[in-house]
């Protein structure tokens, strides 16, 4: 086969543009990338060699560096699982996974941001999308992938200068692994100076558990003059008081392919029916592909130090995916199927005993810096309150975890802290769903919640809409909707400022609705499903309602926005009248002698329901026509 050509996917190319132009201040990190690169390739051959032993790697896995500065060139050789064709053009030629605009946008965006204030530009979550490899464009002009995928016969090289375009050639290779070439720009040679390279390594990845080798010739072929860089013991098996923060942190980057700071480090060795230590990290960024529709977690599975999966379902629920690390079991077998392992007691009670340790952690913290917590909750308590839906054994425990935005208070409420407000005659913790908190906050159907005095929880993540109905109440006290059929607010007294407010508004005697209602019904046949007096509103006129027993009106919008409902599916909804409001009162008096024609107003005022709960009209010409109507009878 001669040379292919290939052009990167459209997002690599503007990635590349981004990462080989950008001003980030810490170029050296493109080392510890391919550096842990390798170490991941090493980890997996070393997983396939137990059930095809044949895979084994001559005298062990290893990672070697050479340095040619006559050349201008830097090489990372590693006897790993290797490349094969298609893993090349997969790999190093598309970004496969989900976020990645947003990811691009979001490094643009605060490049010209820096750029204007004369700063440098912050690429920090880079690993985070696994592209890792292509910060070497930081300090190469051309990049050659020299591969051969384990168990195979042929090698490729792969070319680039990481301008658009890259090519694919046969090749020769003697073992299985591959070598990364980087041909480093000329005012990027510090990086081919072996002192600065041996302080990059120890910096960045002593904690790496393979020997990472240093060739004193340049050529990497492992002849005199080795060094080994590292101290290639795994980190989570030495004593915490013999590691330090930065040591945790520079692990924490490694496997979580991150750049942020670890929010919370739980290193913790348990011995019983099943011993295992593990080393955890919640960081303090969300990760990109945090929302990937698999959901998968990313915490390494090993057995006894020998690497098993970094996707192991079973290891933790995927509500806990945010979390990064290293679990290592004494008791798992190393000759097991991943079917198996899914099924294996022993790592249920692994399982168990992570998910108590990280709820437990996060306990003490939201108790003891709630502050700190708050910044915790804001970055994964959405993911968090999937397993309010999906694990009932911890449900309680993610009960007081959970935290709430709400109309009393300022900053995010717990369950507990809303229970111990709640005021006399209440008897339920009410809710509000919506897409924005501010916008959420302004629904008419607050209104009356208000003049009581009552604390609304704003649910405003897509997950509330499914979990709230699982769980059903708190302490005793049942979750209720604000927009869902009888809030029983008839039962709660109102504020006597509001008392006072609504006295000057009743001017003169409240005229009777019912002619008022039964020409709405009428005018609004198979719109609604009913109009009825509202308790709920003190200062708009008219709010829409689920009936008991109907889909909320949030869920049902939502539902339609993902194509699950079509067109104007899903249940007819209630139609409140404010019987304090001015407009109603007029509408009512004019109703009850029998003046003019309710239907145009009655429209106009279902219409402006609709709006105040952030949908669109449905007939925009109709209530453009019947809008101009109301106006010239006003003008005339």
């Amino acid at each position: 086969m001669g040379q292919e050509k290939f052009t990167f996917q459209a997002e690599v190319s503007k990635l590349l543009d981004i990462v080989a132009h950008s001003l980030y201040s810490h170029k050296e990190i493109f080392l510890r990338e391919l550096i842990s690169n390798s170490s991941d390739a090493c980890e997996k051959r070393s997983f396939l060699a137990l059930t095809e032993p044949e895979l084994t790697p001559e005298g062990g896995a290893r990672i070697m560096l050479a340095a040619d500065a006559k050349k201008g060139t830097l090489t990372i050789t590693d006897n790993g699982i290797g490349m094969n064709h298609d893993d090349l053009v997969e790999m190093l030629g598309t970004i496969a996974r989900s976020g990645t605009q947003a990811f691009l946008d979001k490094i643009t965006s605060e490049a010209k941001s820096k750029d204007k204030k004369g700063g440098k530009a912050d690429l920090s979550p880079i690993g985070q999308f696994g592209v890792g490899f292509y910060s070497a464009f930081m300090v190469a002009k051309e990049v050659e992938v020299l591969t051969r995928k384990a168990g195979e016969d042929k090698a490729w090289l792969w070319v680039s200068d990481g301008k658009g375009e890259f090519s694919i050639t046969d090749a020769e290779r003697g073992e299985a692994g591959t070598t990364v070439t980087l041909h480093i720009t000329k005012e990027d040679k510090e990086f081919l100076e072996r002192p600065r390279i041996e302080h990059i390594v120890r910096t960045h990845s002593d904690h790496i558990a393979i020997p990472i080798l240093m060739a004193g010739d340049g050529e990497g072929d492992g002849e005199a003059g080795e060094e080994k860089l590292n101290t290639a013991s795994a980190l989570w098996t030495r004593p915490k008081k013999d590691i330090s923060s930065d040591q945790y942190t520079e692990f924490y980057h490694h496997v979580g392919h991150g750049f942020d700071e670890p929010w919370m480090t739980l290193h913790n060795t348990v011995e019983g029916m099943a011993s295992y230590t593990s080393l955890l990290f919640i960081p303090s960024m969300p990760p990109m592909d945090m929302f990937h529709p698999e959901r998968k977690g990313h915490v390494k599975l090993y057995a006894r130090r020998v690497f098993i999966t970094d996707d192991c379902e079973g290891l933790l629920p995927s509500w806990l995916r945010f979390l990064r690390g290293v679990v290592d079991s004494q008791d798992l077998s190393l000759n097991i199927s991943r079917e198996m392992l899914q099924n294996d007691p022993k790592l249920a009670k692994i399982r168990k005993g992570l998910v108590k340790k990280v709820l437990g952690e996060l306990k003490k913290k939201a108790e003891k810096a709630p502050d700190d917590y708050t910044l915790f909750w804001s970055n994964f308590g959405t993911v968090l309150k999937e397993g309010l839906y999906e694990d009932l054994e911890n449900r309680d425990k993610l009960l007081e975890l959970a935290r709430f935005r709400s109309t009393g208070s300022e900053t995010f409420t717990s369950l507990a802290d809303y229970v111990e407000r709640m005021g006399e005659g209440q008897d339920s913790i009410y809710y509000i769903f919506g897409e924005d908190k501010d916008q959420v906050a302004q629904s008419p159907q607050l209104e009356g919640f208000r003049a009581r005095g009552i604390e609304v929880l704003l649910c405003t993540d897509p997950i509330d809409e499914f979990w709230v109905s699982a769980v059903g109440k708190f302490q005793e006290k049942p979750f209720a909707s604000v927009t869902k059929g009888d809030a029983g607010l008839d039962k709660i007294a109102e504020k006597e400022d509001a008392k006072k407010d609504k006295g000057k508004k009743k001017k003169d005697k409240a005229p009777d609705l019912e002619p008022l209602i039964t020409a709405m019904k009428a005018a609004l046949d198979g719109e609604i499903k009913d109009v009825v007096a509202s308790t709920r509103l003190t200062d708009s006129p008219v709010c829409l309602v689920a009936g008991e027993g109907d889909m909320d009106l949030q869920l049902e919008r939502m539902l339609k926005q993902h194509g699950q409902l079509k067109g104007d599916a899903g249940s007819l909804r209630i139609l409140e009248i404010n019987p304090d409001h001015s407009l109603i009162r007029l509408l009512a008096k004019r109703a009850g002698k029998g003046e003019g024609d309710m239907a145009d107003a009655a429209h106009l005022l279902l219409d402006q329901a609709r709006i105040a709960e952030g949908e669109t009209v449905r007939d925009a010409a109709a209530f453009g026509a019947r809008l101009c109507a109301v106006l010239e009878k006003g003008l005339d």
